[in-house]
């Protein structure tokens, strides 16, 4: 049997497994459709702390793959009229003092593609899955261009339109759209003091017309998002920048729950708009040579801040089974066993994260009285979340 393996897609899940795939002792290549130069979407994300764990079960330092991050340990949730709702712990900190972390998505990209270069693991660049076929012990996967090759193990990495996961279930599960639009942006710098959190707060506020999260960078400057309820996807193209500002501008205009509209005036750098989504369950991850992994298999809603860590335990633990059985196939059926149950479980919170943010004015009345009360009530016999941040895979 070879101990070759091809990883399909090299974001956050694929450069990890193929990381996590060395370590047992395969050689692993990146296959990833877009070119080196292609900058990744996407504003910034929350490692959570069980995410960092992944890391070290990799072994990886954390230190290293989110040195350009900073520490965001608390979260301040405010209600439509700006006043505090809650107050919780983000997860952590770990016996070392680490806590959730909050970097741009490229900076991440960027470092764990550095790491894949230093542990001499190939990416064949603008390669692009067309199909993959089993013939026995071997997988034929064929790529844009007419590329052929065969492998012993095909990790699907692809995200969540990729291809892998149609291979696996032809007519399966295609992404959810949730009635929220994804956005965010970065200051030019420092903001005025009563705009900007203090260090280390994950503020956010279920505005009058749109939910906005905002977090202080250490140079100063605030990184937001905001989640636009929209009945309709966005259409590619359908917004230009300053279309898109404009319409940031008029939905926070006025808005008493937070500075939304000052920082977005102050804001440089705005991405977006791009559809919120998730994946409901997916019936095949694996057939005992190819695998499903991250968002491929198990796409998170942003709300439950929890895609990039979901993808590195995915990976953890795809490398730990790997290493403990001798046979791909027993491997991947219990890495399928050990993630499964756990992913949709977390797919469901974030869903039901999303859910909250598109309230009417009736609802949100409701919500903003209720909640505090909930909240004491579910922390009182600790965090309700430490099932999703406690979670350890096993290096």
């Amino acid at each position: 049997m070879t101990k070759e393996a091809i990883v399909v897609g090299g974001g956050i899940a694929g450069a990890a497994a193929a990381v996590a795939l060395q370590r047992a002792g395969f050689d692993p290549v990146i296959h990833e459709r877009h070119e080196r130069a292609a900058h990744e979407l996407g504003a910034y994300l929350t490692v959570a702390v069980n995410g960092l764990n992944a890391l070290r079960a990799i072994g990886l330092d954390p230190d290293r793959v989110l040195a350009r991050g900073f520490a965001t340990p608390e979260l301040e949730l405010l209600g439509a009229s700006g006043r505090v709702l809650a107050a919780l712990p983000l997860g952590g900190p770990l016996p070392d003092g680490t806590v959730t972390t909050t970097i741009r998505r490229a900076d991440l990209y960027g470092a764990l593609r550095d790491v894949v270069e230093d542990c001499g693991i190939p990416v064949v660049y603008g390669s692009a899955l067309e199909s993959a076929e089993r013939d026995r012990d071997v997988v034929v996967a064929r790529f844009a261009g007419g590329s052929r090759k065969e492998t012993g193990l095909l990790i699907g990495a692809d995200g969540i339109r990729g291809r892998t996961r149609k291979i696996l279930n032809g007519d399966g599960p295609e992404p959810t759209y949730l009635g929220l639009l994804n956005t965010g942006g970065f200051t030019a710098g420092p903001v005025a003091a009563d705009l900007a959190p203090p260090p280390g707060v994950m503020r956010m506020a279920f505005g009058r017309r749109s939910f906005f999260g905002w977090t202080t960078a250490p140079d100063g400057s605030v990184w937001w998002f905001a989640n636009p309820p929209r009945r309709r996807p966005a259409a590619p193209g359908e917004f230009t920048p300053d279309g898109w500002r404009a319409y940031l501008l008029d939905l926070f205009e006025g808005d008493r729950s937070c500075p939304a509209a000052e920082i977005i005036r102050a804001s440089d750098e705005i991405v977006g708009p791009w559809n919120t989504d998730d994946l409901r369950r997916v019936p095949v991850w694996q057939d005992g040579r190819t695998v499903l992994i991250g968002d491929a298999a198990h796409a998170v809603a942003p709300s439950a801040g929890q895609g990039a860590a979901m993808a590195l335990e995915d990976a953890a633990q795809l490398g730990a089974e790997l290493r403990a059985h001798g046979d791909v196939g027993v491997a991947l059926a219990a890495y399928e066993r050990a993630r499964r149950g756990r992913v949709e479980r977390v797919v469901a919170e974030g869903r039901r994260g999303s859910g909250g943010k598109a309230l009417g004015p009736v609802g949100s009345a409701i919500r903003d009285a209720m909640l505090p009360m909930i909240m004491r009530r579910l922390h009182r016999d600790g965090n309700p979340q430490a099932w999703i941040l406690d979670h350890r895979v096993a290096a």
